[in-house]
């Protein structure tokens, strides 16, 4: 966390003249550039949704990974599950509701219906390999490590006696297990709900005959089981509640015979659609909105890969599905359950070593420290305390006038709220802008800005139209007869949970004009005030765009001229087709570009005359990596940005970002070789794109050292 007095003498950010530096009229690189400047062959492009789908076997081939600990392996098992799930809720629905609309093919010429035919064939691979993960890999190698997840059949007398009366004592309680006839049709299945589908035989007490019938299991319920060690005899085996249902199904149906129990599950789109242009109150059409999520649109049916298929033929009627939405599962539906067994087990033998993140040096006064100079936090390896510190002083602190905050993402019991909360209660000036449409935490949000208004904090829902994704925090403070921001932005959200998880940039800096920037920006957020001219941010949807085709075409224009020229950009996915089609140009300019891209990116690396200057890299490690940092060499005078917003068409045209320069070059020099030159040395958790879109698993070459970026941070900053 290296400090430097900021100085007030770096001159704003001018408008890029690609021959050199002279200030240029800013219109000419803007977005209303001609479409025909782009460079249109599909057969540069790749799919978003395929290269977004392709990231999950990366993360899977941690799981198989023998280097890896198991019940990490374990982890990252899970986490391709539940990416999964999440893809067909989100990309796939969006998919079909595209196909649904006619909508056109994208850069890569594929129409909807094509790549959801894609899709199916990719999804298919992957749920093969997961499954083959868990029954031949981590399932064995788990029960010889004594963490045992039991089936039926290896269940001994004891063990079955007790999940028996477990059954009986707390699950058919809450069952209502219902038989499908004229007077029974087939009932709602929840979006990713556990249920299973019965085949009986026989009469009931009305005489009527057995034939489906439908158990559900109530989200109350436990998905893993905990079996006592007085009962099993260790002290970590577990059973799938699926498994307990399938078990004891008979029960329920008295008098009846079981001919077989399916378990199945759905998953639905998930994506709300609220015409905000339609609706006086966004967030009470979001509550109305939030009450039928569970119930939207099927996308996929995950079976079990013995169901009959006349059975599995009226559950696709049923949900409107087609035969190129099932998936026939040889195991749990929801695999991604088994997560539970990871909390549930202490075993530091089967897990990373913890560690302990860097914390600031001592100092009484946290904005004493930053007047001094910039902080700069690099997540997990720097502490989150600091940012969490500033807001605690600037709540206890009388000479702190005003506090303002974006909020994307904060996690349940968050600290980040409650500073809030006790700031507008002492009789601060708080003002707190919560994007409500922030996918899967929309309940969430809704919940704490009603906490927040309570309090007497004025909440902004951001603007119509633009998801507000920028990650800011702006603090006024009374220093003499002077007021002094104090600013921290940051590429990730304000979670700590998530700061020691995800790798993500921070600055805590007093620089006069940052802190004017954000003045501005907030004031925009929460009036109606027209674009802006700020000196040294970059913000979407203005200058973002912009600002990122000017300074790769001024790297074009320096490579022509037969000077150095490079690129160095890290994010988490890239498709923006203007921002592509500059790389490519300033590819074959001669400018060396490196591109470190965690999931999908549709640029194709590697083309013969187009982007052979072009290298791309995912790194997938311990930490998912999460920061955006944006490297221009600049002719000798390198600019260095970090940013909330990916090379992504939405982040850079239809979200409101920022995007921070790292002025202080000691920080500057940090920033790019911790999370830059750094991750491009990895050649144990990288994977580079090749020109046919696959990915290759990098290792050490000749007598190269095995270097992982992240083991690297861990020993330098937290050893």
């Amino acid at each position: 966390m290296n400090r430097s007095r900021p100085t007030d003498s770096e001159p704003a950010i001018p408008a890029i003249d690609p021959t050199g530096r002279a200030p240029l009229d800013a219109g000419l690189y803007s977005d209303a550039a001609s479409d025909g400047d782009l460079l249109r062959d599909p057969s540069l492009y790749f799919n978003r949704e395929l290269s977004q789908l392709d990231f999950n076997f990366r993360v899977l081939a941690q799981a198989v990974d023998a280097q890896v600990p198991l019940l990490e392996r374990l982890r990252y098992l899970c986490i391709s599950c539940t990416n999964l799930d999440e893809f067909f809720e989100i990309r796939a629905g969006t998919l079909r509701h595209a196909q649904d609309l006619g909508l056109v093919a994208g850069p890569d010429g594929l129409a909807p219906s094509a790549v959801l035919a894609r899709i199916h064939d990719r999804a298919a691979e992957l749920v093969e390999a997961q499954y083959a993960c868990w029954n031949d890999m981590l399932r064995p190698q788990l029960n010889e490590a004594g963490v045992r997840v039991l089936g039926p059949d290896s269940w001994n007398q004891a063990q079955t006696r007790w999940l028996r009366d477990y059954f009986r004592d707390e699950v058919m309680p809450v069952l209502s297990p219902l038989g499908l006839d004229p007077a029974h049709p087939f009932p709602k299945i929840l979006n990713k709900s556990l249920n299973i589908v019965v085949v009986l035989s026989g009469r009931d007490a009305f005489g009527r005959d057995g034939n489906l019938a439908i158990v559900r299991a109530p989200r109350s319920l436990p998905r893993i089981i905990h079996i006592p060690e007085e009962v099993s005899g260790g002290p970590t085996d577990f059973v799938f509640l699926s498994a307990l249902l399938s078990a004891f199904v008979d029960e329920l149906f008295p008098g009846m015979k079981v001919e077989g129990a399916y378990q199945f599950r759905v998953t639905r789109n998930s994506e709300l659609l609220v015409d905000e242009e339609e609706v006086d109150n966004i967030a009470l059409a979001l509550r109305d909105e939030l009450v039928g999520r569970g119930y939207l649109r099927a996308v996929r049916l995950e079976i079990a890969e013995k169901c009959p298929a006349p059975i599995v033929r009226t559950l696709l009627d049923n949900f409107d599905l087609q035969e190129n939405a099932v998936y026939r599962i040889n195991g749990p539906v929801n695999l991604n359950r088994v997560i539970q067994v990871y909390d549930l087990v202490s075993r530091g033998d089967l897990k990373f070593p913890p560690f302990q993140p860097r914390v600031l040096p001592g100092s009484d006064s946290i904005f004493d420290t930053v007047a001094r100079g910039d902080v700069l936090l690099h997540h997990p390896f720097d502490a989150f305390t600091p940012v969490l510190e500033l807001l605690r002083q600037a709540v206890d602190d009388p000479n702190v006038l005003a506090i303002k905050q974006t909020l994307y993402r904060s996690g349940k019991d968050s600290q980040i709220v409650d500073a809030l909360v006790q700031a507008a209660r002492k009789g601060k000036d708080v003002t707190v802008v919560v994007e409500l449409r922030a996918r899967f935490d929309e309940e969430a949000n809704l919940g704490f800005a009603d906490r927040l208004q309570e309090a007497g904090v004025q909440v902004v829902y951001g603007v119509v139209g633009y998801k507000t994704h920028a990650k800011m925090l702006l603090i006024v403070r009374r220093e003499g007869r002077v007021l002094r921001r104090y600013v921290h932005l940051g590429t990730g959200n304000y979670h700590a949970g998530t700061a020691r998880q995800y790798t993500d940039l921070g600055l805590i800096t007093a620089h006069p004009d940052i802190g004017n920037d954000i003045h501005l920006i907030f004031q925009q957020l929460s009036g109606l005030a027209p674009q802006l001219e700020l000196k040294r941010m970059l913000q979407s949807p203005f200058t973002l765009h912009a600002g990122v085709l000017q300074r790769i075409q001024r790297e074009a224009a320096f490579a022509l001229a037969g000077k150095p020229a490079r690129i160095v950009a890290k994010m988490n996915a890239l498709n923006e087709p203007r921002v592509i089609s500059a790389l490519y140009g300033a590819s074959q300019a001669g400018v060396r570009i490196d591109l470190i891209v965690r999931g999908a990116c549709t640029l194709r690396p590697g083309v013969p005359g187009i982007s052979d200057n072009i290298r791309v890299r995912s790194i997938v490690g311990r930490f998912l990596e999460h920061s955006r940092i944006y490297w221009f060499g600049n002719d000798g005078a390198p600019e260095l940005f970090c940013a909330s917003a990916d090379w992504l068409e939405r982040n850079l045209l239809r979200r409101v970002e920022t995007c921070f320069p790292i002025l202080d070059p000691q920080l500057a020099d940090r920033t790019h070789e911790e999370a830059l030159a750094n991750y491009l040395a990895d050649n144990l958790n990288a994977w580079e794109l090749q020109p046919d879109g696959s990915y290759v698993h990098l290792t050490p070459q000749d007598d190269a050292e095995p270097h992982s970026a992240q083991a690297c941070l861990l020993a330098k900053l937290c050893g």
